[in-house]
């Protein structure tokens, strides 16, 4: 037997590396087939390599000149402004570099001054969650690597619930087929934390009365529960919904009527969470929250909202959505941004219910599996929220300069999406159109950028552009100027 088996296994033998290369091989024809079908379909998203700091003004590798900048989030102008610069290299030369490890390992309580460096590290941590929870006016926050990581981790942190007390039954094997992590604790079943019980202004009321427990137990949402989704959500609000174990209900994009009607169908579910965007970053539109806020509280429902493209410049002093639309005490949970208009280097967070910031340090993976943010980065956020609070000049130049750009685009004759936001997505519809005038507007001397699928959505297509609170009324002429002289040459004006 043992020659002719021997004498198969020779047929058959390929060398480990000749295998390993045919694989290799394989791999390299389908992504190179994928890749052109993203060439063909006139989608590829080439990368533009700035050589100089962030602002209205900048330079561009291989284009000669000065650029206008009109496609960046840094909508205050604070990612150069010299306070922040010097704030962030104030962290770095005093902290170091960074803490090399996630927050529960090294160690965020403070309570001696002659401790190590990791104390003095994660001080200035705890201090700026401290300020975002200040400047939200809510109880608590706490800090992530992104607010992609922000809504990761408050969609799919998990409570442990005991065996038997789970939801069983068929409608639970069809909405919920992620895997339960039995090598975590085995015969547990683990259950989504996404939101908390309502409570009105800072201090809801359960917290008043000792049921801190009860109120952790029902800050989980299980198969029991339900979910309920603007259809334009950010990608990672989505992504994140995915890992979660509720029932999941899609609305139509700022449609009340849909969402009143998925509210109903909701009604038989334990917990109902309505979740948004504040502002729609594609579509430069505003989340209508009055009535969301007065839907959610006549179907017994939470609210909680993405805050990416609002907070720092949206509502009298900055505060976001929820503040322009006199909501603050309504809506129980914010996530949102550093990487944007506070500073714009990184990081992410989720303000709002004291017990519910505790147990997201206790369960949400991203916090638990991911470094801390870099001290400079914490420096930069802090001092930005500090010019914020300090004064709203900024916050109040964004609406006139916003408005002039706005009516003047529309008044040569494009369509701009959204209203009153200083996103202002230029419709062209086609892939190509968009791409091919965002590369004459470089030739210009204007910096933007094409957006199509599957960014958004096929036929969609757009230039979006993006006013700072730093551009002066030249730099906004300038370029309604450029657009106009490239949409008649592409056809897209007459």
């Amino acid at each position: 037997m043992w020659p002719g088996n021997a004498w198969r296994a020779a047929l058959f033998w390929v060398p480990r590396g000749r295998r390993a290369q045919s694989a290799l091989a394989q791999l390299r024809g389908i992504l190179e087939g994928e890749l052109e079908g993203i060439r063909g379909a006139g989608t590829w998203k080439s990368e533009r390599v700035i050589t100089s700091r962030q602002g209205p003004h900048i330079r561009v590798d291989g284009v000669s000149g000065g650029i206008l900048n009109f496609c960046a989030n840094n909508y205050l102008g604070l990612s150069s402004h010299p306070e922040v610069i010097q704030a962030g290299l104030q962290a770095l030369e005093e902290f170091g570099a960074g803490l090399s490890s996630v927050r529960f390992i090294c160690g965020t309580q403070v309570h001696s001054i002659n401790t190590c460096l990791t104390h003095f590290l994660q001080s200035i941590h705890k201090n700026l969650e401290a300020k975002i929870a200040r400047f939200h006016q809510r109880e608590d926050a706490i800090l992530y690597p992104s607010c992609y990581d922000a809504n990761a981790g408050l969609f799919e942190s998990r409570a442990l619930v005991q065996p038997g007390t789970e939801t069983r039954g068929p409608q639970r094997e069809a909405q919920n087929t992620l895997p339960l992590y039995p090598e975590e604790r085995p015969g547990w079943q683990y259950s989504f934390l996404i939101c908390w019980s309502p409570g009105q202004g800072r201090s809801p009321g359960w917290l008043n009365d000792g049921s801190t427990l009860t109120a952790s137990l029902q800050a989980l949402l299980t198969p029991e529960d339900a979910v309920l989704s603007d259809e334009l959500n950010h990608a990672s609000i989505i992504d994140g919904i995915r890992l979660c174990k509720a029932h999941k209900y899609r609305y139509r994009h700022l449609d009340m009527a849909d969402l009143e009607a998925k509210l109903q169908e909701a009604q038989k579910h334990r917990l109902r969470l309505v979740a948004t965007d504040g502002a729609f970053s594609m579509d430069g539109d505003i989340a209508p929250l009055q009535e969301i806020c007065c839907l959610a509280s006549r179907y017994g429902a939470l609210v909680f909202m993405d805050e990416c493209h609002a907070t720092g410049f949206l509502g009298p002093t900055g505060r976001g959505t929820d503040e322009l639309l006199g909501v603050m005490d309504q809506v129980t949970i914010i996530n949102s941004t550093l990487g944007k208009a506070l500073g714009g280097a990184s990081g992410g967070y989720t303000t709002g219910p004291g017990p519910l910031v505790s147990l997201l340090r206790q369960r949400a993976r991203p916090y638990l599996f991911s470094n801390s943010l870099p001290p400079a980065v914490v420096g930069c956020a802090s001092k930005a929220l500090d010019l914020l609070m300090g004064s709203n000049t900024i916050v109040q130049s964004m609406a006139a300069k916003t408005q002039r750009f706005r009516s003047k685009m529309e008044a040569a004759g494009f369509t701009i999406s959204g209203a009153s936001h200083p996103i202002c997505p230029v419709m062209l519809g086609d892939a190509r159109l968009a791409s091919r005038m965002a590369d004459d507007m470089l030739k210009r001397g204007i910096f933007v950028i094409g957006f199509s699928y599957p960014v958004v959505p096929k036929g969609k297509a757009r230039i979006r552009v993006q006013i700072s609170a730093v551009h002066s009324e030249e730099d906004i002429d300038r370029c309604v100027e450029a657009f106009v002289e490239v949409g008649r040459l592409h056809g897209a004006l007459p």
